[in-house]
């Protein structure tokens, strides 16, 4: 029912301010891990696993697409979030923060080096290992948890220090599409790769042509996912490729963006259902009685390159960027500033996650991946929180 009446303000700490607040998505996704992790570790954790097992068919015709309910999550809700990711990015390589040379050089050169180091650190650790597939797992940056990090700092940290992360969360999600379709892919079938790349035609033509009806794309969006998932390339990227189509400016004007408006229209959806259900169906490691070692090479890569190879290589690569004159930094900032973005960025995540359930198909492998993952993203939070904070008292 609308009020007749304005709503009053809820005071600081209230629910109504928690859920307005920046940093609420990323408390939601670590209340979903929390539960997951919870639940995987609780005399019902048979009740978890029978649930993320369960069959789900889509079936058209004699046509049909039958997969586990984890699958469903990671292949088709993931699309979504890709597809959220990919308009952010067109959007900043358009009219934002990646625009430009100026621009986007030092959150280029950050997220380069928040790339390479910690994929090389994780390399170096697993080399002719078991677990040396999952180089690219400390890649990934998750931008709901770090910005809801610096979100609860407030203002003891300047509001073009979030800018920069974001934008280098968004040239992280660029690098990070690359390796998954680049990378992490399963057995090419050239049938429904054609079919795929005739839907990404279809979908360039609808755009060349100033076709501003979003239910076209998302119809033929839903086919290409379909092509896609069936070429061996991984259906997330189906999302990257139609975001790139949507038009980014209306034909009157662009208030009425079809980009901007479907960006708006998927963020709560991602940010409060797609999101932490990935969480809850990914982030339930066993640890009661199952063989995870603490110190397996794959636990100790996962945290040297989200703790340790994030820290240096997204200081360091700034460094240069800034000293060569490429980049500047962002106004009101230091260089301790970018060191406590730096071990943000080892808030891995959501994309670390989803990248190790590409690199392992042995559970255990993947279990140890993600008990890296989280316990890494949790230090990686709490030492870049104890920076900034420790920069704004000061």
């Amino acid at each position: 029912m609308v009020a007749t009446r304005p709503a009053r303000s809820l005071p600081m700490g209230g629910l109504g301010e928690l859920f307005r607040s920046p940093a609420a998505p990323g408390v939601a996704l670590m209340l979903a891990a929390t539960l997951a992790f919870v639940w995987a570790n609780s005399p019902w954790a048979d009740a978890y696993g029978t649930l993320l097992a369960t069959p789900v068919a889509i079936e058209v015709g004699a046509a049909g697409l039958h997969k586990p309910l984890l699958l469903w999550i990671n292949d088709g809700l993931m699309a979504l979030f890709f597809l959220m990711v990919g308009l952010e990015v067109k959007r900043e390589i358009v009219q934002g923060e990646l625009s430009s040379v100026r621009k986007a050089a030092l959150p280029v050169a950050a997220a380069l080096g928040g790339m390479v180091v910690p994929a090389l650190l994780y390399a170096v650790i697993n080399l002719g290992g078991p677990g040396q597939a999952g180089w690219a797992i400390p890649m990934a940056t998750d931008i709901a948890f770090a910005l809801g990090v610096l979100a609860l700092l407030g203002d003891r940290v300047p509001t073009s220090l979030k800018v920069f992360l974001a934008a280098l969360a968004v040239a992280d999600d660029i690098g990070a599409v690359t390796v998954i379709a680049l990378f992490y892919t399963s057995k090419l079938s050239v049938t429904a790769l054609l079919m795929a790349a005739g839907l990404g035609g279809l979908l360039l033509g609808l755009n060349r042509l100033k076709v501003q009806n979003l239910g076209l794309y998302l119809l033929v969006g839903a086919a290409l996912w379909v092509a896609v998932l069936k070429s061996g390339v991984h259906a997330t990227i189906a999302g990257v490729i139609l975001a790139m189509a949507v038009p980014l400016h209306g034909v009157e004007d662009d208030d009425h963006s079809p980009l901007v408006h479907l960006e708006h229209t998927l963020h709560p959806w991602v940010s409060w259902l797609v999101l932490p259900i990935f969480a809850l169906a990914n982030a339930g490691v066993t640890v009661l009685g199952a063989e995870i070692e603490l110190l397996h090479p794959v636990a100790l890569g996962t945290a040297a390159g989200l703790v340790l190879g994030k820290s240096l290589g997204i200081p360091i690569f700034s460094w240069f960027a800034v000293r060569s004159g490429l980049g500047q930094l962002p106004e009101g900032a230091s260089w301790r500033h970018v060191i406590g973005v730096g071990l943000l960025g080892g808030i891995g995540f959501t994309m670390s996650i989803f990248v190790a359930g590409l690199a392992f198909a042995d559970p255990a492998l993947l279990d140890t991946a993600k008990l890296g993952i989280l316990g890494s993203s949790l230090l990686a939070g709490v030492l870049g929180a104890g920076v900034l904070v420790g920069r704004g008292r000061r």
